[in-house]
């Protein structure tokens, strides 16, 4: 056998790449993690999911104390924004928590190489002056911002997740192309603190893939929070002049082109798969159309030692998603069966209401047979009620012969907690019987779950 380096190579240190390194590692086996950033925690931790989150929380309590929700509650405060200290604290909770995996990657014994890698052959990888080898190497480099063609980003006045974040003022407006997760969630950031909002989007709907009365319901609560909405419309250029663009707009369908002034521009029209420089054909690999590695169902590519998981593969481009990969992937290697339903994946919104959902759309539910749906809507529920908390439902798709729930869409304020309840159920093959008849504490939301589960079968309490 040859001697190698390390057992396992992981190139990226997102929650896919830092996750298969430390399970690796506390499987025995000798691991090192390459990552070119100054910190561990790939976008996710860095400019992504963490620092979002951050900034979404503290910006909803100063809406709910300049919107009059405080002052409902019997609180007078007259809020003042200091900009500067909100930045902070986001910067603070990253430093923390990527601060974290450097501990971690310490007490598992995985060692990180510090420099972009790339390949020199199946077993060989090039970080920074130096290679080194594996006999099992993980492809973990996630994914970056897909550019709109013709759009430059300057980071100023046209800017990606990453500047919508770190904005040193408040735009006075700011118009979001494309009404995904990451558009949605960043415009209602702004618009909390004081920003004129408008969403450009190219389909008819905001929130594609996701169910369809979901998208309807989210599209009017956030316009009734403020949020402009431009749908069925293309973007086909952004001029800027100093400090402020001009966006030239059309209809999707074809038409007469209209203009849009703004002082910030946010592209959001996805991500794309990290390949460029790791040359990838050195180790005999390729990737598809949309630039993804094609991988079976143990996360093997088509070179023996050589594995991929998290962005760089198909499937959704969610940062749980390559966790649950990076431990499978490392069980497998270690020989231990690691498995991945991916049937049953969460996917949440973490705006105001929350929006999240499992599994199966009613429409794609529908093409593949007979359904049952039961909707509980959240001004039924009590603890929504008392927290003046009224705008959502839950909805569960059941299948009408034998039960088995299918999906479940929710629009509630701590709807990304709720839905680790349903796809728990799901993957124990539940029906929604078993949801209705499982006991849940009152008052709390999840009671409205167990209340749609009673719909599908045509008696809900509270209704």
């Amino acid at each position: 056998m040859a001697d190698y380096d390390f057992d396992v190579l992981v190139i990226g240190s997102g929650p896919g790449g830092y996750v298969a390194a430390i399970r690796a590692a506390q499987l025995g086996l000798r691991t090192a993690c390459v990552e070119s950033r100054e910190t561990l925690g790939g976008t996710c931790l860095n400019v992504g999911c963490i620092p979002s989150k951050a900034m979404l929380h503290a910006s909803e309590y100063f809406d709910a104390a300049s919107n009059g929700t405080f002052a409902k509650l019997g609180i007078k405060v007259t809020p003042e924004l200091d900009l500067d200290a909100m930045h902070g604290q986001r910067i603070d909770a990253v430093k923390q928590l990527t601060g974290g995996i450097a501990f971690l990657f310490k007490k598992n014994k995985v060692e990180w190489l510090k420099g972009r890698g790339s390949f020199v052959d199946a077993h060989t990888v090039q970080v920074g002056d130096k290679t080194v080898t594996a006999k099992d190497i993980v492809i973990a480099t996630g994914s970056s911002v897909t550019p709109l063609p013709g759009v430059e980003i300057d980071q100023k006045v046209v800017v990606d997740s990453t500047g919508a974040l770190e904005l040193p003022k408040v735009p006075e407006h700011l118009v979001v192309i494309g009404g995904g997760v990451i558009g949605l969630e960043l415009g209602s950031v702004w618009r909390r603190l004081g920003a004129k909002v408008t969403c450009v989007e190219f389909l008819d709907q905001i929130l594609p893939g996701f169910d369809g009365e979901v998208r309807k319901e989210s599209n009017k609560i956030f316009k009734k929070q403020g949020i402009e909405f431009k749908l069925s419309t293309k973007v086909t250029g952004v001029t800027v002049n100093g400090d402020k663009a001009t966006l030239t707009l059309e209809p999707a369908a074809g038409g007469e082109a209209t203009t849009l002034e703004a002082d910030c521009v946010l592209v959001s029209i996805g991500r794309r798969p990290n390949t460029d420089g790791l040359a990838l054909d050195k180790a005999g690999l390729s990737v598809n159309q949309r630039g993804q590695i094609e991988i079976g169902h143990r996360f093997e590519t088509s070179v023996p030692g050589i594995w991929a998981i998290g962005d760089v593969v198909p499937g959704p481009m969610l940062a749980h998603k390559a966790e649950d990969e990076g431990i499978a992937v490392a069980e497998n290697i270690a020989g231990l069966t690691g498995i991945v339903n991916h049937d049953v994946i969460p996917s949440v919104v973490y705006t105001w209401p929350e929006i999240a959902g499992v599994g199966l759309t009613e429409e794609a539910a529908k093409e593949k047979g007979e359904v049952k749906v039961g909707k509980f809507p959240m001004v039924g529920n009590s603890r929504a009620k008392t927290n003046h908390e009224p705008d959502g439902f839950v909805k569960i798709i059941a299948d009408a012969k034998t039960d088995r729930v299918l999906g479940v869409w929710c629009i509630a304020v701590p709807a990304g907690t709720m839905i680790a309840q349903a796809a728990q159920a799901m993957e124990f093959g539940a029906t929604s019987e078993d949801i209705a008849y499982t006991c849940h504490a009152h008052p709390t939301h999840s009671e409205a779950i167990k209340e749609a589960a009673m719909a599908v079968r045509g008696k809900p309490i509270h209704i």
